[in-house]
């Protein structure tokens, strides 16, 4: 039997953003964010970009989009999931540039499909990223639910 995919909820200033994590089609890109979120990682950092009709991003260090967590991960880019409203995924940039920033989409944006790592949707919350600004803070990151395996990313060699 399959275990169920893991679960996180993002508490941020406005309110709880719950997120099903796509580690049958990206298992390094959550195994990185669950290995973050679990560390406080993404506890009190920003929204650093927001905008209107497209998307919300977060996990930037520090705040102003150039942050990471010391280290880049390879994009996993499924064919089978698409840029559609309420997905998130990894911010980069360029191929393979990926560390510790995310976006969600308010909008589809399929013309991002296959140059960002889908790893996630809300299920539960999407009022709440419709209604965040810039500066607004994740207040916590929990891991809700995960598979009976250890979360540890594979990184891209410098």
């Amino acid at each position: 039997m399959t275990e169920p995919l893991p679960q996180v909820t993002l508490q941020t200033e406005k309110g709880a953003i719950v997120l099903e994590l796509s580690e049958d089609d990206a298992p390094n890109t959550v195994a990185n964010f669950i290995s973050l979120a679990e560390k406080g990682f993404y506890d009190g950092l920003t929204f650093h970009r927001v905008i209107a009709d497209f998307m919300v991003q977060g996990g930037c260090p520090n705040g102003d989009g150039r942050g990471g967590p010391g280290y880049v991960i390879a994009d996993e880019l499924s064919p089978r999931l698409r840029h559609t409203r309420g997905v998130i995924s990894m911010a980069n940039a360029g191929p393979n540039t990926g560390g510790s920033q995310f976006f969600i989409t308010h909008v589809p944006c399929l013309h991002l499909d296959g140059k960002h790592a889908i790893f996630g949707k809300v299920t539960s919350g999407m009022e709440v990223v419709d209604r965040i600004q810039k500066g607004d803070k994740i207040t916590k990151v929990a891991v809700d639910r995960k598979r009976s395996h250890e979360y540890k990313p594979v990184v891209v060699p410098r």
